[in-house]
């Protein structure tokens, strides 16, 4: 009798795994995302450094600057979970061209409201400028899938980066309109949109990791709902992105308001740019120090500083040190806790419903900016020039998010589960 020869019947072939894609080359992709979301942002929040100058010409009312600032964070909030669906399936190469060119006209309509001083044009130019702050949806998949899985967090915090678009903003774009004018400022930063659509076509690579999937949209974001994860991420990153984004948003107006001898636009511009700045530093480090030590113990450390110093500015300290150190800190506490959350999202996601997952929980944080604009513009108290009750609003929530971020199992006890 023979023995079997090899890779007859009796012997069952040896397959060799097939080895793992080698990620090369993923920081550059990333930073490249970064940079084209920066400028995304910037198109986003580039109607809230000129409120006042809006406000004026177009004689608005406490309510009415509350709408302006708010429209474009709500089409920004719903829109990532579009976005982040399209994701999975076809690309973030995709994805972000599609989204930067598709807010070039929306830039342009807002040049154009403002030029003929039209507010329902303001209002409807503002809801398609939403468009722009879709692009966090199409990243962070992206990000993720050039990384692996223990450094999502690092991944997804240089990514978050991009969100220094607001203080560029807030920064620049008064400034520049004060140099060069509101149209050509407008165009400058349409024209920069298009040159990223250009690069993100030309240089952006999907991970090699990276499946598309081709689920419908409607199904996969109903699947989505169904993980706990996400509504308990969303709830957490309504918190510390949607207070990123509402301070973003209403700062400005917050310190001509309540400082009005002390701080003009410009200098509310500034203020809100060293906000932003501090958020963006804070948020790749809570993404490493998450990695290291677990989201859990991030985002609670984050919560508690949300709330203690919300607390502080709802007692309206005198315009100086003391406002200037409480809201830096604010901010760099609500960074750490944006890192925290998407590194907690990762690990205790099916990795096919990553970006479903991250555009309900990125649309949460939009909506969490959304809402806080108008409470503050409805709980105004024009005889003690005071927003206090909606300062008491956000320690209120922030303590409840404390709360359930206390109850929720890690991102490593959870994927053990």
């Amino acid at each position: 009798m023979t023995a079997p020869s090899p890779g007859s019947a009796a012997t069952p072939a040896i397959t060799k795994p097939s080895p793992a894609p080698v990620l090369k080359g993923g920081l550059a992709q990333v930073v490249l995302a970064t940079l084209a979301s920066t400028v995304g942002f910037w198109a986003w929040m580039s109607i809230a450094p000129l409120q006042k100058t809006y406000a004026t010409s177009m004689g608005l009312d406490e309510g009415q600057i509350s709408l302006m600032l708010a429209t474009p964070v709500l089409v920004g909030a719903l829109g990532r979970i579009l976005v982040g669906a399209m994701t999975d399936r076809f690309g973030g190469r995709r994805m972000f061209t599609i989204v930067l060119l598709v807010s070039v006209p929306a830039v342009l309509l807002v040049a154009l409201a403002g030029s003929i001083k039209s507010f329902p044009l303001l209002l409807i130019s503002g809801f398609y400028l939403g468009v722009a702050g879709t692009i966090f949806a199409a990243g962070v998949p992206f990000s993720s899938a050039w990384f692996p899985p223990k450094q999502r967090g690092l991944a997804n915090g240089i990514f978050g980066m991009g969100m220094i678009g607001t203080a560029v903003s807030a920064f620049f774009t008064p400034r520049l309109v004060a140099a060069i004018g509101y149209f050509p400022t407008h165009l400058l930063i349409a024209g920069l949109l298009a040159l990223f659509a250009v690069l993100s076509w030309l240089l952006l690579r999907d991970s090699p990791v990276w499946k598309p999937n081709a689920d419908k949209l409607v199904p996969k974001v109903i699947g989505a709902l169904k993980l706990p994860v996400t509504w308990e991420m969303s709830f957490l990153y309504g918190i510390v992105f949607g207070g990123f984004v509402a301070f973003s948003t209403f700062l400005p107006k917050y310190l001509t308001t309540i400082y009005p001898n002390d701080v003009d636009a410009i200098g509310a511009g500034t203020r809100t740019a060293l906000f932003a700045v501090a958020a963006v530093i804070a948020r790749p480090i809570g993404g490493v120090l998450a990695d290291r030590f677990g989201p859990k113990v991030i985002a609670l450390i984050s919560l508690g500083g949300i709330v203690a110093l919300a607390y502080i500015v709802g007692q309206q300290p005198a315009e100086g040190i003391v406002t200037g150190v409480t809201f830096i800190l604010m901010a760099s506490a609500m960074g750490l806790g944006m890192g925290a959350v998407f590194a907690w999202v990762g690990p205790s996601t099916p990795p096919d419903k990553v970006g479903a997952v991250t555009g309900v929980v990125a649309a949460a944080g939009g909506l969490g900016g959304y809402f806080p604009p108008l409470l503050m513009g409805a709980t105004y108290h024009a005889e003690t020039n005071s927003y206090q009750l909606g300062l008491w609003f956000l320690v209120l929530v922030g303590a409840l998010a404390l709360v359930v971020a206390g109850m929720l199992r890690d991102a490593g006890n959870r994927a053990k589960a």
